[in-house]
């Protein structure tokens, strides 16, 4: 497992992306996990929520609170998880991804909308339907108290409370309906996966 002392090394988002991006995947070929920041590190492997809790969790051992965000899209499409950080007022993001867009984003954004919103245009489907519908407002694991970070089991209520928070509406119905799909190259940029 790694220590603690490697994880205080990780005192920058910048660091903390580096280190998320060097775990490999967890595709869950042994079935559904949400696995604590303790078993990522013992099990070196994480998807988009275990990522972005991991990652909320190392900003938290640097001062910052651990915050994430639940981005929702169509029902044919996966949402993803982000753990959005602020510097000198303003917001950036870390991401667990195995595609080349949905990733981390630097503390250039000034509130939790505009973060959310650099990820509209990159995300859709393989027919360049763009499915980015709602986002989550930020939600801190520290409501979950003082061991989420150690728990064996999967940490299924930090999935059910992201579910059941307040959302927001990306655009209204009658801009969702005119969307523009991506272009014939967007979408080919959008299959480049880091892991097959």
């Amino acid at each position: 497992m790694i220590g603690r002392k490697i994880l205080e090394k990780l005192n920058t988002p910048s660091k903390i992306q580096d280190f998320l991006n060097g775990l490999s995947f967890n595709f869950e070929k042994k079935g559904e996990t949400l696995k604590s920041p303790a078993r990522v590190l013992r099990e070196k492997d994480a998807h988009c929520l275990e990522g972005a809790i991991l990652g909320a969790h190392i900003l938290s051992l640097h001062g910052f609170p651990p915050l994430i965000l639940h981005l929702e899209s169509t029902r044919e499409d996966y949402d993803h998880v982000i753990a959005p950080f602020k510097i000198n007022g303003r917001w950036g993001a870390l991401s667990k991804t195995n595609h080349a867009v949905l990733r981390y984003r630097e503390p250039v954004y000034k509130n939790i909308r505009e973060l959310v919103m650099s990820y509209f245009h990159e995300y859709f489907l393989d027919n360049g339907k763009k499915t980015l519908r709602k986002y989550s407002r930020p939600l801190n694991l520290n409501i979950f108290g003082k061991n989420w970070m150690r728990e064996r089991e999967n940490l299924w209520k930090i999935d059910k409370k992201l579910d059941i928070i307040k959302h927001y509406e990306i655009a209204p119905k009658n801009i969702i309906k005119k969307l523009r799909p991506a272009d014939a190259i967007e979408r080919k940029a959008g299959r480049i996966v880091e892991y097959k």
